[in-house]
């Protein structure tokens, strides 16, 4: 990791538009976690169901396409990546810093609001907070390394993000059963329920899948973006 690197990336991605977009769905998510506390609806049920299908179903892979195409997208798009190409700094020392950026984005935006939003609700009950931050944390993972590989392959990044977080994992992902199984979200709940010892909280996709699936996903989207950022040309074609 580089340190320069890692402060160019957070200041770029922190001191634009993209900090609102970053904020406004944890907020939202508490939100509607203070509101069902305060209606007297704060029981395992609906927090496994919001947790379920706000946190980890809709909030979580649109902020991995923020974070994830954010810490390096704008940079090619507006030719400033041949700057920090230029200097003696390994490419896949580049992908790895903009890969750690990205995750620990997901830890303070995604992770930390499902705890919380948990914890709103339910307190330490069930280990429901503790599980769904933990499905949160390791899922966006996936979704940094694969969002991250995306804003290197295309100019179109975001579009296609947008199409895959809301077409195929809020909608697809959820209503087709055996789609399932190939949903980073899916497979974040499945580590959740490891935790999360609750009758409400129904995982379809195992953890001998899951666990190797976000390996697999994190790690070819890694080297991936590496392997794509070593053949980018100093003069920004692609």
């Amino acid at each position: 990791m580089n340190t320069v690197v890692a402060g160019i990336t957070y200041r770029a991605l922190l001191g634009r538009r993209r900090i609102i977009l970053l904020l406004l769905l944890p907020l939202a998510l508490i939100g509607l976690a203070v509101l069902f506390r305060i209606v007297g609806e704060g029981d395992q049920r609906n927090a496994v169901t919001l947790l379920q299908t706000f946190a980890l179903g809709t909030m979580l892979p649109l902020l991995g396409l923020i974070a994830g195409t954010g810490v390096i997208a704008p940079e090619i798009d507006d030719g400033t990546i041949i700057h920090l190409l230029s200097k003696p700094i390994s490419r896949a020392v580049i992908i790895r810093t903009k890969f750690v950026v990205a995750v620990s984005l997901l830890a303070v935006f995604a992770a930390v609001p499902t705890y919380v939003a948990g914890w709103i609700l339910v307190g330490g009950e069930a280990g429901i907070a503790a599980g769904f931050a933990l499905g949160a944390l390791v899922a966006g993972v996936a979704y940094a390394a694969l969002f991250l590989l995306l804003g290197v392959v295309t100019r179109h990044a975001v579009t296609i993000g947008i199409i895959y977080a809301l077409v195929w994992e809020s909608v697809v992902g959820n209503l087709v059963p055996g789609a399932r199984k190939f949903s980073v979200q899916h497979w974040g709940q499945s580590v959740a329920g490891q935790i999360a010892d609750t009758p409400f909280l129904l995982v379809d996709v195992t953890l001998g899948f899951a666990v190797p699936a976000l390996v697999v996903v994190t790690v070819v989207g890694v080297l991936g973006a590496g392997r794509r950022l070593r053949a980018f040309s100093l003069t920004g074609d692609e």
